[in-house]
């Protein structure tokens, strides 16, 4: 049966109709605001207009030895010497190389004209400058099984080598011999790098506390502890000390600053914050470690923030929009970084200001329909008038301070698994494989 709508209704709608058509065509045109149209996103997301600016590089210097964390400035070297273009001399296997469940974290350190490493399952050894083992220590504590930690740093001063293992040890070892003077239970993994001053060895373990121990025996002198994390990057930064402070930080993105012989805290900070718009990843951990230069210090995170703190009260005097995967490298009033967005960058060190960024790979194999593995990028280094970064996709790339343009390439056999070091005219750095490697 058909239905008959009521007249009532069929006027009803054409009158809406036809009003609504009358709206429409009688709408006003858009206005148009005048003024200068800005980017949605912050000036740190835009692409940096690299520049070449003039560098002056401090002298290089024939360092002996590369002892400890670079963000000491008692024990950094700011141009050590090195060939313009470092050949691979010598390949030494030093141990278990990285898998799936077990990393390489600790870079070679360089004292007495030896080479000392610690491989991926806690054992270190020490190796002569021409490429021979000269003695092995395995350090995995007889209540643990291999594989069940990983991770590690070293730090070496007057004759001792200190070891911090992710199995939550500290251990002292004569640095000729080898043979064990002392071990500490650390009670959380110690997988970061050590620094010793005066009779005292200061590290982070656990990610959130920080501990002062005795060189002499390895009793405890005094613990802080910090606001734990709840995701870690391995390997913690190693602390650094001035003449009254030491400075740990932490996987919260925390800064504490104590006394260094007592441990009462003097001041704290936070590097805190994270990019907008673009990132690869909203993890707190500090990953730049504290680098000091007079007296400022240069810390990062891996999410988005390098900032520079005065050390002497905490307050903050800049902070820059990029994150920092390893601790910076000063020279020449320059800081030169690898970002957490995979890029080269030198920033001014007065300001924090991007002076150029450089694109470093970023997958091993990148398909439009799945990405591979990410492309891992240790250091950088200054050395030999370039910027050295070594990656584990089988490439050390080395860099003009000036503009950032490559100015070689070598290659890694296996691929680099930690930072590069430089003593004695020579990179060392440790391979993916488990090797030692030596350029000249």
């Amino acid at each position: 049966m058909t239905m008959i709508k009521p007249v009532s209704m069929v006027r009803s709608l054409l009158c809406g109709s036809v009003l609504a058509f009358g709206l429409s065509g009688c709408a006003e045109p858009e206005l148009i605001l005048p003024g200068k149209r800005e980017a949605v996103r912050s000036d740190a997301d835009q692409d940096v207009i690299n520049q070449s600016v003039a560098i002056s590089l401090p002298k290089q210097v024939a360092n002996a030895a590369w002892a400890q964390s670079h963000g000491d400035p008692r024990h950094r070297t700011s141009h050590p010497a090195l060939s313009s273009s470092p050949q691979l001399s010598w390949a030494t296997p030093i141990g278990a190389g990285d898998s799936r469940r077990q990393r390489i974290t600790a870079r070679p350190v360089v004292a007495e004209g030896k080479v000392f490493t610690l491989d991926s399952a806690a054992q270190i050894s020490a190796v002569s400058s021409s490429g021979q083992v000269l003695w092995q220590q395995d350090l995995l504590p007889a209540r643990d099984d291999e594989g069940q930690a990983t991770g590690g740093g070293m730090a070496y001063d007057n004759g001792v080598l200190y070891i911090s293992s992710g199995y939550g040890v500290l251990t002292a070892l004569d640095a000729t011999s080898g043979k064990q003077i002392w071990r500490q239970e650390l009670e959380a993994t110690g997988s970061g790098e050590p620094t010793i001053r005066d009779g005292l060895v200061y590290l982070v373990a656990g990610d959130d506390t920080g501990w002062a121990v005795h060189t002499k025996d390895g009793r405890i002198a005094w613990q802080i502890e910090a606001t734990p994390s709840a995701s870690n990057v391995l390997g913690a930064p190693a602390p650094v000390i001035t003449s009254d402070l030491a400075i740990f930080a932490f996987g919260s993105g925390d800064l504490l600053a104590t006394f260094r012989r007592g441990g009462l805290r003097r001041w704290s900070a936070s590097v805190a914050g994270q990019r907008i718009g673009r990132t690869l990843s909203r993890i707190s951990d500090v990953t730049g470690a504290p680098v000091i230069v007079g007296n400022k210090a240069f810390v990062g995170n891996h999410s988005g923030r390098t900032v520079a703190f005065d050390i002497r009260n905490g307050d903050r005097i800049w902070t820059a929009q990029e994150g920092a995967i390893g601790p910076v490298w000063p020279a020449g009033n320059s800081l030169f970084q690898i970002s957490d967005r995979h890029q080269l960058l030198r920033l001014d060190a007065g300001s924090g200001e991007v002076l150029w960024a450089v694109d470093l790979p970023g997958f091993l194999k990148d398909k439009p329909s799945k990405r591979g593995a990410i492309v891992a990028h240790y250091g950088p280094v200054v050395a030999g008038g370039q910027v050295i970064v070594a990656s584990n996709d089988g490439q050390m790339r080395f860099f003009d301070p000036r503009d950032g343009s490559v100015t070689r390439v070598a290659e890694v056999p296996g691929g680099a698994s930690t930072a590069p070091v430089v003593a004695g005219r020579t990179l060392y750095l440790v391979s993916s494989k488990g090797e030692l490697l030596a350029y000249r």
